[in-house]
């Protein structure tokens, strides 16, 4: 078979470019931390009752002006309606002078209202159900490598696991660096992108294994995972860029609240599909070139 690109040949390359990507995420992890949500921090609620019906987008314009677009903003009616007089806003946690600013700025774009009530409100995503995720987040990781060693190899488990956390060091690294908003939003996000690179990965890893079935000693393990990479091409590409279409157009235009969220799954996506290709198939070859030498080197140590 003719391979057009040699990805295991240049396999050194991959590695070199995603640790090129990693240090920095990682730096600015450590150094520079998270742009924590209201999800995660808290924050003050703001009962308005309007005296004519305001929408949603119109309250969001007035906010934005103080860089407080991604507030959670609810209409309270009894029906589906996209304006109403009574609006709930949850945003950062305000100081007395910011709160009477901005609620100046409503009055003068919005018209009179009543403040009904003002109030600090607590973090939905408290630091015990943060370090619960992390746990089961970790937990995953260990049964997903138990199940593909069953149904596979080890090395394939730990290929699959160290793509992963490559994903998500990235998605969390841009959001870091860029000091962009954290929220539950995100989380899902997150959790969608392990989804995705998970299921890539296996894909690329179950043609792997059909075709050791009939590997020849003649073929190098490069020649023969490049060869099940190309075989599994086409339907990687149609899934990222099916994927893509979706977490683009919801970027583009979704709201102002699900533009992070987008964000994070595109990110997601593109260094899923890399990751699959680039990362975890050769991550596989380098282990089973490593257990291969260490087997015949103890073979003529034996024979000696």
């Amino acid at each position: 078979m003719s391979l057009k690109f040699d990805f295991i040949g240049k396999r050194y390359w991959w590695f070199a470019l995603s640790a090129l990507v990693l240090i920095p995420c990682l730096i600015s992890i450590a150094i520079q931390g998270f742009n924590l949500g209201i999800d995660f921090t808290g924050g003050t609620l703001l009962d308005l009752k309007f005296s004519q019906p305001v929408s949603v987008a119109q309250v969001r314009d007035v906010l934005k002006d103080y860089n407080l677009e991604g507030s959670t903003i609810q209409l309270a009616a009894g029906a589906q309606t996209e304006k109403a007089t009574n609006v709930f806003i949850r945003t950062h946690v305000l100081d007395e002078s910011e709160r009477t600013t901005v609620l100046a700025a409503m009055k003068q774009k919005l018209g009179t209202f009543d403040v009904l009530r003002v109030e600090k409100v607590g973090a939905i995503i408290g630091s015990e159900l943060t370090k619960q995720a992390v746990i089961a987040l970790v937990v995953s990781w260990l049964l997903m490598i138990a199940y593909i060693t069953f149904r596979f190899e080890f090395k394939f488990g730990i290929s699959a696991v160290l793509a992963i956390i490559h994903d998500i060091i990235i998605v969390l690294g841009i959001f870091s660096i860029f000091r962009l908003e954290v929220d539950a939003a995100f989380v899902a996000a997150i959790l969608t992108v392990v989804g995705y690179s998970i299921n890539d990965t296996i894909v690329i890893f179950d043609r792997i294994r059909e075709n050791l079935k009939t590997h020849r000693k003649t073929e190098s393990f490069q020649d023969l995972v490049n060869r099940s990479i190309w075989q599994t091409m086409t339907r990687s590409i149609y899934t990222v860029v099916t994927v893509l279409f979706c977490s683009l157009a919801l970027y583009f235009f979704g709201g102002e609240t699900t533009k992070n969220f987008a964000l994070a799954l595109t990110v997601g996506f593109v260094a899923g599909v890399y990751s699959s290709i680039c990362n975890a198939s050769p991550i596989w070859v380098t282990f089973k070139e490593w257990s291969e030498r260490n087997r015949m080197e103890a073979k003529i140590k034996g024979s000696k």
